[in-house]
């Protein structure tokens, strides 16, 4: 009888998923980076929604410390050639693609000379944060949502892992709120455990304010610590997901005060059923 339950409701989550248009954006995903609660989650998720069926697009930065030759990336220049407007600066966008090997599933690369090429990720050998992160983020968000467009594929949901992502919730309900493909799309955050102490540059709300995007969504980012970047994705998401089983005192109040559904922390062998059912009933239901 057990066995035949499972049965029913993994054929009633495969229904549920079944050409639906999942765009997973992470900050890192397995195995283009070592593994850790994000990039193992970035690419859990996505291969469970596949296996059910549906449809996905994942989107990382292609850092420096990523092996294009073992990992076999490939530029796509059709996607790629375009510029991008950070801070008044023209920063070209490079698009890469890889498939994730036995899985069937394709990983787009946001590339610039500029910001990815350096042989870390997101910290100097010190632990200290790029002066360039603020600018590394806008840049992330507007390449993702650039690219996409010119795939002409409208994701029924956005799911964002990752403080690099953070600002992709923001860009997509005001600096692109007018765009047609993303009228229908939701947008759901993982909340992970924090990543760093510091603070990007003070100077990233001047940055994201030269998009003309109004004042009152920017309160949060005049001080852009970890916890201030995390709300600003919590005000412009549909969804939220507690990626971490504790969060800060800070955060969990946030979440708890949003208004907006949330799933509590699953663990890692145990996630499929919740994360399909909140997809479902909770952001496109």
């Amino acid at each position: 009888m057990y066995f035949c339950v499972i049965f029913i409701e993994n054929i009633k989550a495969f229904e549920f998923m079944k050409d639906k248009r999942i765009l997973y954006v992470s900050s890192e995903v397995v195995p283009y980076l070592p593994e850790t609660e994000i990039s193992s989650m970035s690419f859990e998720a996505p291969r469970m929604v596949n296996k059910q069926g549906g449809q996905i697009r994942i989107f990382m930065p292609r850092y420096g410390n990523i092996n294009e030759r073992r990992h076999q990336l490939h530029e796509v220049i059709r996607l790629s050639g375009i510029n991008l407007v950070v801070n008044d600066l023209d920063m070209p966008l490079i698009i890469k693609v890889a498939s994730i090997p036995k899985e069937r599933i394709q990983v787009y690369f946001i590339d610039n000379e500029e910001y990815f090429r350096r042989k870390a990720t997101l910290t100097d050998e010190d632990g200290n944060l790029f002066e360039d992160n603020d600018e590394r983020a806008i840049f992330f968000a507007k390449g993702v949502i650039e690219t996409v467009k010119k795939l002409n594929w409208a994701p029924d949901i956005i799911h964002a892992h990752g403080w690099l992502a953070s600002l992709l919730p923001l860009y997509l309900k005001q600096y692109y709120k007018d765009e047609p493909l993303f009228k229908n799309s939701k947008i759901v955050t993982s909340i992970y455990q924090k990543s760093f102490d510091a603070s990007l540059n003070s100077t990233l709300v001047e940055k994201v304010r030269f998009d003309e995007i109004e004042d009152e969504h920017l309160q949060n980012l005049t001080q852009p610590n970890y916890n201030n970047l995390m709300k600003t994705a919590i005000d412009f998401s549909d969804g939220l997901i507690k990626g971490s089983q504790n969060l800060s005192e800070e955060l969990n109040a946030y979440i708890e005060d949003c208004d907006k559904p949330v799933l509590d922390y699953q663990y890692p062998e145990a996630f499929a059923e919740a994360y399909t059912e909140f997809y479902t009933t909770q952001i496109l239901g």
